[in-house]
């Protein structure tokens, strides 16, 4: 753990964040973006590395497949279970440099303007919402995962 590394300390319980925990294992912690108070765009899903490393690169392999197939399982429950008609990924890691995945949903009717990872924010027909929505929204995915085990 790094103290200074805002991944670390929301892994150790010391920054809450909005919703609640989807997923966790030995290699993966998984929850949806924080907005700090703000409407949150619903179906912003973060995937964090446990093990604070900075980019894909330093990951071993077990961490690798892990964070591979809960990338696969997330994608298809937002697909299935929010009717994403679209999910966007993307590892930037420009300001926190603790590997960390985004993957947000595009929904249908989505202007072809807004469409990018972070334009559908300023679509006309994004999803925002409270923490009482992202935490039903984490649910229902944490659900979905739980009744659809990988194979």
């Amino acid at each position: 753990m790094q103290e200074n590394c805002f991944i670390c300390n929301k892994h150790h319980g010391t920054i809450t964040t909005s919703g609640s925990t989807i997923y966790e294992d030995d290699y993966v912690y998984v929850g949806h973006i924080d907005n700090n108070g703000k409407p949150n765009y619903l179906g912003h899903i973060m995937i964090d590395l446990k093990r604070h490393v900075p980019t894909l690169a330093e990951m071993n392999p077990d961490e690798a497949k892990a964070f591979g197939v809960i990338m696969a399982r997330l994608s298809k429950a937002l697909k299935e279970i929010e009717n994403a008609e679209h999910v966007y990924a993307l590892v930037s890691g420009n300001s926190v440099p603790h590997l960390h995945m985004h993957l947000v949903a595009r929904y249908p009717n989505t202007p072809e303007q807004y469409w990018g990872p972070f334009a559908v924010y300023d679509s006309p027909n994004a999803r925002m919402g409270k923490n009482s929505e992202v935490t039903e929204l984490c649910n229902r995915i944490k659900t979905y995962l739980e009744t659809n085990p990988y194979e």
